[in-house]
């Protein structure tokens, strides 16, 4: 069997050129990065503001396992699918960051005969744009270190500072740090730490921003810490947002590539949706509803994650109402929730499909909660049997819910085409009335037990002092209407990773609340999520290499 990069160095790529004029991009708004790949100076697209938008569909999934669920090939599949039967199709996707890809998944682009190209370079530093955030993070970092050096006229309190460097590879010896050691001239010493890049505020930003003037405003917004009297501070004070905005100047443009089958794709963005907000750039989306008649997206992880932040944050933050919404699920990863041993998973087992089924229902369920149509997606691997296939397809007609078998990795797009005509049956039949899960004005406290309870369906939510405390703090600073931006273990609906499937009974703990005001929105942290991971004991990176001739391995 070939390996996906196999498979992607195989196909036939078009000029990114041609790629563009399917979708009416002109040539003189493409910033060219080779042949392959493009930015795309939304500006100069005059027509955009001339054309109505095409319909919004969503792929999210179930809580995610070992044993893979396949979103972003879906995802991909679908939107080929979809120009099967005549649909202008723009897919709309994340860029991955090198954590993930050299830590626990080697790519991140799709697969099989649904992944975006040229994928090798998606998944290794693509067009820079994590690096500009990351170098953008950094700086302001450096200018605050800087300003205590300098006198400290602004009197910021070195114990309270909020902003944190960053890295875009996942490197646990850096999640808490002292700087400033050494000799005087070194700085002033203080504890420190680092977050991924894809966690930074910058990155969320870069994600919500309208256009350049609408990042600049936020990046005056953000808090870097508090004064000795408790005063926040922000970057704006420190006059850091030029510099800023200068080293973001290209990265806010959307990256333009392709599929396998040459449907047109935006990567663009990559915050995570364990501990951000988990959705591709606002400029990406809103720029491809305009070009196109159909715009597939994802959110990251389960949509207890991804998809919640996508309705709550994404789509209050751009005006967004979503047409339809794609749940996908797997044979595999539904007897993992039903407690399969991972390395029982490719034998039949009935009764485990069915224990882990309550998994799918219940984002099936939350889904309906914000008022647009889903559809499941299985999404087929050789080890699915007939009996088991046939019993997940009955147990969704039960609850309700239209549900396609998909072969987008064996496939394509040819085996996506049920699925994309589901899909545009449930876009096209007016039933979507988007509405988010809570009002904005309700207490910080009170959106918190709204998604715990409502999404996660726990008993309750626990507060810890230190959380109690921000959250009073940012509601007496005037930040206290903002949107949640729950940070909580992907793999599962509790703060717990080992409650898989649907538990019950529990409760949520909330150990700290902190704040982005610039991205515009408040961050619980649940349980013990870390917003650093760790690489695994046998990191994807053991197995990459790159051969005397050129060709890379290992990386799916």
């Amino acid at each position: 069997m070939k390996t996906d990069v196999q498979i992607a160095q195989e196909a036939n790529m078009k000029p990114i050129k041609a790629i563009a004029s399917i979708v009416d991009i002109p040539e003189d708004a493409l910033e060219l990065y080779g042949n392959y790949k493009a930015k795309v100076n939304v500006d100069a697209i005059e027509k955009l503001s001339e054309k109505p938008d095409g319909k919004l569909v969503l792929v999210t999934a179930i809580n995610p396992t070992a044993a893979g669920e396949g979103k972003t090939t879906v995802n991909v599949g679908l939107s080929m699918g979809l120009n099967k039967i005549g649909k202008k199709t723009f897919t709309a996707l994340r860029e991955p960051s090198l954590g993930p890809c050299f830590g626990v998944k080697g790519g991140a682009a799709g697969g099989g005969y649904a992944q975006v190209l040229p994928m090798e370079d998606i998944n290794l530093h693509f067009t820079g744009d994590i690096h500009a955030v990351t170098t953008a993070n950094n700086l302001l970092a450096a200018m605050i270190d800087n300003h205590l050096h300098q006198g400290n006229a602004l009197n910021i309190d070195p114990k309270q500072i909020t902003w944190r460097r960053c890295l875009d590879i996942n490197d646990r010896a850096l999640r808490n740090t002292a700087i400033g050691l050494g000799a005087k001239s070194d700085g002033v010493t203080r504890e420190d730490g680092f977050d991924i890049s894809v966690a930074s505020e910058i990155m969320a930003i870069l994600c919500l921003a309208n256009d350049l003037k609408d990042l600049k405003v936020r990046l005056a917004k953000m808090i870097v810490g508090y004064t000795y009297d408790k005063k926040p501070v922000y970057a704006s004070q420190l006059e850091a947002v030029g510099a800023l905005a200068l080293l973001l100047k290209d990265a806010i443009k959307p990256n333009l590539v392709q599929t396998i089958e040459n449907t047109p794709a935006f990567i663009h963005g990559g915050p995570f949706a364990n501990i951000a907000h988990g959705c591709n750039s606002v400029i990406a989306t809103k720029t491809a509803l305009k070009l196109a008649d159909y715009v597939v997206t994802e959110a990251g992880f389960g949509a207890d994650l991804g998809a919640e932040k996508f309705f709550n944050i994404k789509c209050r933050a751009a005006d967004l109402k979503p047409d339809a919404v794609v749940v996908v699920g797997t044979v595999k990863a539904l007897k993992k929730h039903g407690g399969v041993a991972k390395d029982a998973l490719t034998q039949e087992d009935l009764k485990a499909l069915e224990d882990g089924f309550g998994n799918l229902q219940r984002h099936v369920e939350n889904v309906r909660k914000f008022g647009v149509p889903v559809v499941v997606a299985i999404n087929e691997f050789p080890t699915d049997t007939p009996a088991e296939v046939s019993l997940l397809t009955s147990l969704c007609e039960k609850i309700d819910v239209p549900v396609i078998l998909t072969q987008v990795w064996a496939k394509g797009g040819e085996g996506a085409i049920a699925l994309a005509n589901k899909v545009v049956e449930l876009a096209e039949s007016g039933t979507a009335d988007f509405k988010p899960l809570y009002p904005l004005d309700l207490p910080i406290k009170a959106k918190i037990e709204t998604i715990a309870k409502e999404i996660y369906r726990a008993d309750g939510v626990e507060f810890s002092s230190k959380a109690l405390k921000n959250i009073q703090k940012f509601e007496a600073d005037g930040l206290g209407a903002l949107p949640i931006c729950m940070a909580k273990t992907q793999y599962s609906f509790s703060d717990d990773q080992k409650l898989l499937g649907a538990p019950t009974g529990f409760k949520i703990t909330i150990k700290d609340v902190k704040i982005s005001a610039g991205a515009g929105f408040i961050i619980p942290l649940a349980g013990d999520i870390m917003r650093m991971p760790g690489l695994p004991k046998v990191p994807a990176a053991n197995r990459i290499d790159i051969l005397e001739d050129g060709e890379i391995v290992g990386l799916f």
